[in-house]
């Protein structure tokens, strides 16, 4: 009986540590915390961004501890970071690049201006092809948005107010999807 129950508790501790600090959401797995410089984040939530009933990519929220009010997210001056898993081969740079353009009117109320630069920065990091299996990490923390593709820094854009535009897209009155929200919210 003792030969039996050696393999088999090694076998239930490896398979546990795989999955220990992840969850899954649409087939990707989202760890349960993130490191953005010195500061330790939490997975607020996330969800799956659809469109036509169709899963586009996931989306993961982190923040310094669990919040579920999103206008009290977006105007935080804190460490925080969407995190974005292309889940469709669907999903082409113009098309991204379609989406946030609508979506930064949607966040602003139609008022751009003051962002136009910063909103051209930031759609160059969905200027190279984008595929299924891209990850996209947007990383908020000392008054700059950084960024990146597959884990490699794209570009970096100052302001507080550009992030709180920026943030609203995903988690503003008008968010590029509802469902997305409420998730990164750790509302579903």
């Amino acid at each position: 009986m003792k030969n039996i129950f050696i393999p088999i508790l090694l076998l239930t501790v490896l398979f546990t540590s795989q999955t220990y600090g992840q969850t899954e959401i649409g087939g990707v797995s989202l760890s349960d915390t993130l490191k953005i410089g010195d500061d330790s984040l939490v997975l607020n939530g996330g969800g799956i961004r659809e469109k036509f009933w169709l899963d586009l990519y996931v989306g993961g929220l982190y923040l310094t501890q669990k919040e579920s009010n999103a206008q009290a997210i977006i105007d935080a001056n804190q460490p925080m970071v969407i995190y974005l898993d292309i889940v469709s081969g669907l999903i082409t740079s113009e098309k991204m690049i379609e989406a946030v353009d609508e979506g930064f009117q949607k966040s602003t109320q139609g008022n751009i201006e003051p962002f136009k630069n910063k909103i051209e920065s930031f759609k160059s990091a969905f200027s190279e092809a984008i595929k299924e299996n891209d990850t996209y990490t947007i990383a908020y923390s000392s008054d700059e948005v950084t960024i990146s593709k597959n884990g490699k820094k794209i570009t970096s854009i100052q302001g507080m107010e550009f992030k709180k535009a920026l943030f609203g897209i995903w988690l503003g009155e008008e968010p590029a999807d509802e469902n997305l929200k409420q998730g990164m919210l750790g509302l579903n």
